[in-house]
């Protein structure tokens, strides 16, 4: 039930988001991100002449095992081109306290990370951008939802 509230939640907060390109979440099977499960996320780019943020976002259990997660992204084209990858380590709990990070709500909590701040395609079309835990660990528990994000990129001065 607690899942069902958060999920309602979080889609009538993100139909009022006007920056969102593309947004989109893979629940973890049995709350275990497996080392071979590599998430990926299509989505189409039209106006190659604007610029574009892209991020990955994790909802985790307050009892998973480590402060921090390592994942290596990828982004490719609809030709299987790899246009950029990159190993990211990123902390999901305070180091030396323990204290969750990112928002949450009882013993789960959103994170979310930048991969890309500014990117521009080359061309319109459709890409995928997929992530991939590299914890060292056949499975990794409490990671219970794997997604991504692509939103206009908005230069503040």
């Amino acid at each position: 039930m607690r899942y069902l509230i958060i999920l309602c939640l979080a889609v009538v907060l993100a139909a009022c988001d006007s920056n969102r390109v593309y947004e989109d979440f893979n629940d973890m099977e049995e709350a275990f991100w497996h080392l071979d499960s590599i998430q990926t996320f299509s989505f189409e780019i039209k106006d190659t002449t604007k610029k574009y943020n892209l991020k990955a976002t994790f909802r985790n259990a307050s009892s998973y095992p480590f402060y921090n997660l390592y994942f290596q992204y990828t982004l490719t084209d609809s030709l299987d081109n790899v246009l950029k990858q990159q190993l990211k380590q990123v902390d999901l709990f305070e180091p030396k306290t323990g204290e969750p990070k990112g928002s949450g709500l009882g013993d789960l909590f959103d994170h979310s990370f930048m991969l890309e701040e500014g990117y521009q395609f080359e061309s319109p079309g459709k890409y995928s951008l997929s992530l991939e835990q590299y914890m060292r660990r056949d499975t990794l528990p409490f990671i219970l939802s794997v997604g991504a994000r692509v939103e206009f990129f908005e230069q503040t001065d």
